[in-house]
């Protein structure tokens, strides 16, 4: 089950990159906020399918569901209930404020991701299928 794939660590390194460089130089309303949702569940799924052989959809939604559980606990204000309010590596990974839009930009790069591997997997199959 744990197995280094770097097929999907150079990704998640790409876009862990992109997201500070966003966190650091971007402040609109629509990159940080939406797009920014979009990369990190991809952000997310790289890292795990870097470490770990799990399926493609198991992992898809369980990404989906744990950032659903962040948003909720935006949703209850985590970071205020534990008086995080002035740690800001607390206000940026569990976030301040709940959006629904948010939880619709995770699903959108959940769809990104599950129409990038299924594009994938026939890619390879074809090949395989040619060089037979």
């Amino acid at each position: 089950m744990l197995k280094f794939n770097p097929r999907y660590f150079l990704p998640a390194l790409v876009l862990l990159i992109t997201e500070i460089l966003i966190a650091l130089f971007i402040n609109d309303n629509f990159i940080r906020p939406y797009l920014g949702d979009v990369l990190v569940v991809m952000l997310v799924y790289c890292s795990v399918k870097a470490f770990f052989d799990l399926p493609v959809p198991a992992t898809a939604i369980g990404v989906f569901v744990f950032a659903c559980f962040i948003e909720w606990l935006q949703y209850l204000q985590v970071v205020k209930l534990l008086g995080l309010e002035k740690a800001s590596v607390a206000r940026t990974v569990l976030g301040t404020s709940f959006e629904w839009l948010d939880i619709a930009a995770y699903a959108i790069g959940i769809l990104v991701i599950l129409i990038f591997e299924y594009r994938m997997i026939i890619f390879r199959n074809s090949r395989t299928t040619e060089i037979k």
